[in-house]
C-alpha cells in the first residue's frame, strides 16, 4: 500500500473559511465527482470594473435552520457550462477566492448557483482537493480543526 506524507486527510464534510470575505464556520460537503467547487449564491450580476469583468452576488453561507448571507464582489474567472448528475446543463459564473481548511489556505475556483434546496451551501470539488493536496476518507467527517480568521490572516 502506498502512502503519501505530503497529503492531508479530510472527511466527507469539513468546516471551512472564505478568508477574503471574513467568513468562518462554513460547512462544506466534499464532492469528488464534481470537478469544480460550488457556492450557493443569488442576485448574481456581471459588471465591469476598470475594463475587466466582475460579478456581484449574495453568498448564502448559513444552514437551512440558521440563515447567513453576505454581499460579495469578485473578478470573473470564466463562464462554464456545468452538467448536473441528472444531465441538466446550466451556465454558471466562476470566481476565485481563498479557502481555508484546517491549517491550509489556497485559491479555489467556485461556480455560483442556487443551492437553496440543498443541505450544504458549499461543495468542494476535485480540483480544490488536488490543489490543496488533500485525500478524502469518506468514513470520516470534520477531521480538520475549524479554521479561524486569525489563523488564516496573511496566508492567501
Amino acid at each position: 500500500m502506498k502512502t503519501f506524507d505530503h497529503l492531508s486527510v479530510i472527511g466527507l464534510r469539513e468546516w471551512i473559511a472564505l478568508t477574503e470575505w471574513g467568513v468562518t464556520g462554513l460547512r462544506a460537503k466534499i464532492d469528488t465527482g464534481a470537478s469544480t467547487s460550488t457556492l450557493h449564491a443569488s442576485d448574481i450580476v456581471q459588471f465591469d470594473r476598470d475594463g475587466k469583468p466582475w460579478v456581484r452576488f449574495t453568498a448564502h453561507l448559513g444552514t437551512l435552520m440558521q440563515l447567513r448571507h453576505r454581499h460579495c464582489e469578485a473578478p470573473l474567472v470564466a463562464v462554464k457550462a456545468i452538467r448536473s448528475s441528472t444531465g441538466h446543463v446550466q451556465t454558471r459564473y466562476v470566481i476565485r477566492t481563498h479557502l481555508a481548511l484546517g491549517d491550509r489556505t489556497w485559491p479555489v475556483d467556485f461556480t455560483l448557483t442556487c443551492r437553496k434546496a440543498m443541505r450544504y451551501r458549499v461543495l468542494l470539488g476535485a480540483k480544490a482537493l488536488v490543489d490543496g493536496q488533500l485525500v478524502v476518507n469518506p468514513a470520516l467527517a470534520y477531521v480538520q480543526d475549524t479554521p479561524t480568521l486569525s489563523e488564516t490572516s496573511g496566508k492567501p
